[in-house]
């Protein structure tokens, strides 16, 4: 186990290596003049875990740390095999029609999500209950990743990408999630994926047809919170931000 956690180390110095900026690369975790007129609010300061506390508050969410500009899922403190500290972080706001963007880059043979529309519910045990999500993965070393619907950009276990315009593991990804009125889009690195319409006889047969089916409450919801999964490997998020449709 002692060789696992020291494997985990340096893969967690390598790829945040990566995170070093380019010249003429656009800022890190600060918004343009532009998108503040376009009405856009950061929900990461680069620096701290503000504005995010974990699910039902199931631990004090200090496995989530800011490392270089990113929020970084440290999975290297186990007890009883699960992280300590971790769990699936939540936004403290409660988002209805709109346009969410992120920029995550995943470990080799990593697995996470972006969870939204949740409700943060005693009666319900985890985000997944009630929200659907946008994979996160490696998708060449994660087994995941030869299941239908379960790779990059699909919405998770019910829809499966058009196409697949991710990068593999220790790259920057961009996604975006589009809410309004049960329209549903997609986009990962600027493209849309997925675009579908939630709660039309379509949808129900979807749900109906996936591993969800078994929580009434699925999906069913217009506003809700945001969650970046804790799936047990590290994950970093950053340029994490959300306006109003």
């Amino acid at each position: 186990m002692k060789r696992l956690f020291a494997f985990f180390s340096v893969s967690l110095f390598f790829l945040s290596s990566f995170s070093v900026l380019a010249a003429g690369d656009p800022p890190v975790n600060k918004l343009t003049k532009k998108e503040k007129k376009q009405g856009w609010t950061l929900l990461y300061d680069g620096k701290t875990t503000a504005g995010w506390h974990v699910y039902q508050q199931k631990s004090d969410g200090s496995a989530w740390k800011s490392v270089d500009g990113a929020l970084m899922l440290d999975p290297s403190k186990r007890e009883k095999g699960r992280i300590v500290g971790g769990g699936d972080l939540v936004t403290d706001a409660v988002f209805q029609d709109f346009h969410f963007s992120v920029e995550w880059k995943i470990s080799p043979k990593g697995n996470s999500g972006i969870i939204f529309l949740l409700q943060e519910d005693k009666k319900y045990e985890h985000p997944w209950h009630t929200g659907p999500e946008m994979q996160v993965l490696d998708n060449e070393g994660h087994p995941d990743g030869k299941i239908t619907s379960h790779r990059s950009g699909d919405l998770y276990d019910l829809i499966r990408s058009s196409s697949e315009p991710v990068k593999g593991p220790g790259e920057w990804n961009k996604a975006e999630i589009r809410f309004k009125k049960g329209k549903l889009d997609l986009y990962m690195n600027g493209v849309l994926v997925v675009s579908t319409m939630m709660g039309d006889e379509n949808w129900k047969q979807l749900v109906a047809k996936s591993k969800f089916r078994r929580w009434p409450d699925f999906a069913t919801f217009t506003s809700g919170r945001i969650a970046l999964q804790d799936h047990g490997d590290p994950v970093w998020y950053r340029n994490i931000k959300i306006r109003k449709l």
